[in-house]
Order: C-alpha cells, then structure tokens, then sequence
C-alpha cells in the first residue's frame, strides 16, 4: 500500500489558496472561441517545447512551431518527439472534453506509447519496463539514482494509481496530482519517456479534477525555466531500497503547486491583451450585455435598449458580434427572440 509523507505547511496552504483564486478567475472570464483556439495551440507548442527541452532535445521553441506546423516527412527523433508529444495532448484533451476519465494503467500506458512511438522498440513502447534502468545527472552524466526493480514496478504502480483514485475526493486535486508527479519518477516505470508522460498525465489529473485552463496553459515552462532545481526537487538521490522509507513530499509539493501559480498567473496576464483586435475587442456596451445575461439568464432587445443610447441598428450589430464570437447565442423568434450565453 502507498501511503505518502507530507506536511500541509503555511506556504502550500497559500498556494493552495492562490490557485484556486486565479483558476476561479480564469474559469469565470469568457473568451471567444477562436481567441480560445489560437491560445490552445500556442499552449501545445510551449508545452511541446519545454518538456521535449527539459529532456534534453535542442530544438527552439521557433523550430518547434515550424515542425508543428509543417509536419515534415523523413523526420528525426528530435522532430519526431515534438510530433509525439503534440499528438498525446491532443488525444488527452480529447478525451477529456468528451468523458471524464478515471486514471488507469492502460490510460498511462496509452500515452506513453504515443510519446514514444518510433523512438522505442515496440516491446518498450507502451510496457512497463523489463530491465534495470540507471538515472543519471543531465549535467555530469554521473548515476545518481537507481528505481526500484524491475520485479516492484508494476505493484508500486498500481498502488499509486488505487491511491490516486481512493482519494479523488478526500485529498486536494492539486497534493494529488503532485504526488503522482514525484512518485511516478521515482519508481521509473518506462525505459525512456518517463518525464514526458508523467507530465501529460499530471496536466490530465488537474483538468480533471478542476482545472479547466487544462488546454490553455503550460506548467513544464516554469521547469524549464530551471531545469536543475526541477530534477533536484522531483527526483531522489541514491539506491531507491535505501531511500522508500525516507522519502517526503513536502518540499516537491510546495515547488510543484507555486509552478503552477506561475504558469496561471502568464495565462492570466495575456489572455485579455488576445481579445484587442478590432474584431475580438469587447466594449463597453458588449460587456453590458454579457453582465445582463450572467445576472438575469438571459437578455432581449428591449433589455439592451434600456441599458444603453446606441440605436437600433448597432444595438443589431452588437449582437451579432457577440454571436459571431460566440458568446452569446440566439433563442426564440419574432417578438420571443431573447440571447443567452453559449453553451460552446
């Protein structure tokens, strides 16, 4: 059975906290959806990028919106990881708008054998490892770490899957999703490819569980911001037989939920300054209407004609904008003709 070691300090509590202020935040705002879409895309070239980087694969972050954008024939393994990973956040936000997904193996070993397809033999692809694995240091190259064996890795898996999934409604979403973070590296489960699909089922484990800026936002960019400190605070140092009764999540889960913080409060900053075209800008009388709706369900345009001085025809125009965005939609015909806000 897996039970973890960690403390509920000051600082996670405020983390905690913080979080949940920004998402409610971001999850109130509306924002048109092509604004949503183009944001969705940058959100899977960054993440492509940052967590592709922090494995050590040196393309930049143009060349990966190139890669992304062209789809290239007769790729390397440095194009075709970026393609991969692309390809499982795609298949996680799938799934996760159309069911509500509980954490399995055969989820996990779905997206890691996306990730790796083509860079591993197909025996390692999607499996959980058969042989020994060795962890080194990025920069010296020196072993620092050696997971469990091979004969624990499929238990300490689904010990921590059944933990996950026992405490979906006991524990916090977000100490839950950083557990998973830490113990998934530290038991070392694939023979490549563990960090990336760690990180992938981590962003589905938060979306699930609340955070609704899943597809918007890219919390490996604050690892790669300090790829050192990241493995120094996920990872464990030593022979893992020696370390499993040791090991705290404490410090990890304080870095992991201020990481997030970070990623929310970009999103936060550039989502508004998206909407300032011409044609996505809201004004003043856009966001009356909107407020109307939010307070009442719905609005008509004798409603609107009461909130405002604009005549008839721009109050029209002020409408189809809003439908256009698709914020608002159209019910009801004739003198019953009302908008409320979209279901998209």
């Amino acid at each position: 059975m897996f039970i973890p070691k960690y403390t509920i300090t000051h600082s996670l509590l405020a983390n905690i906290t913080k979080i949940n202020s920004l998402v409610n935040k971001l999850n109130n705002q509306r924002f048109a959806n092509l604004i949503l879409l183009e944001f969705e895309k940058t959100a899977r070239e960054v993440s492509a990028y940052t967590s592709t980087n922090i494995e050590g694969n040196p393309l930049s972050l143009t060349q990966v919106k190139k890669i992304l954008k062209s789809k290239p024939t007769n790729i390397k393994d440095t194009q075709k990881e970026i393609i991969n990973y692309n390809q499982a956040l795609k298949t996680l936000n799938k799934l996760l708008k159309n069911k509500n997904p509980k954490l399995s193996l055969k989820i996990i070993l779905d997206i890691h054998r996306q990730i790796t397809q083509g860079l591993l033999p197909d025996h390692d692809s999607g499996s959980l490892r058969k042989r020994p694995v060795i962890v080194n240091d990025p920069q010296t190259a020196k072993t620092v770490y050696l997971p469990p064996d091979i004969k624990k890795v499929n238990t300490l898996t689904t010990d921590l899957i059944d933990f996950i999934n026992k405490n979906s409604t006991k524990v916090n979403p977000l100490i839950l999703a950083g557990i998973f973070h830490k113990q998934m590296l530290i038991i070392h489960p694939f023979m490549n490819g563990n960090g990336r699909t760690t990180r992938l089922i981590t962003k589905m484990l938060l979306a699930k569980m609340g955070l609704n800026t899943f597809n918007l936002f890219s919390f490996e960019n604050y690892y790669n911001q300090n790829i050192t400190k990241y493995f120094q605070t996920v990872g464990e140092y030593g022979d893992y037989n020696d370390l499993v009764d040791k090991i705290n999540f404490t410090n990890w889960l304080e870095y992991f939920t201020q990481g997030i913080i970070d990623e929310l409060l970009r999103v936060t900053n550039i989502l508004p300054k998206t909407g300032n075209s011409p044609k996505t800008k809201l004004e003043s009388h856009h966001l009356k209407i909107l407020k109307h709706i939010k307070k009442n369900g719905f609005i008509t345009q004798r409603d609107y004609s009461k909130l405002t001085n604009r005549t008839k025809p721009t109050r029209v125009l002020d409408f189809l904008k809003l439908i256009d965005l698709q914020l608002i939609q159209r019910k009801g015909k004739g003198r019953s003709t009302h908008y409320i806000l979209s279901e998209k």
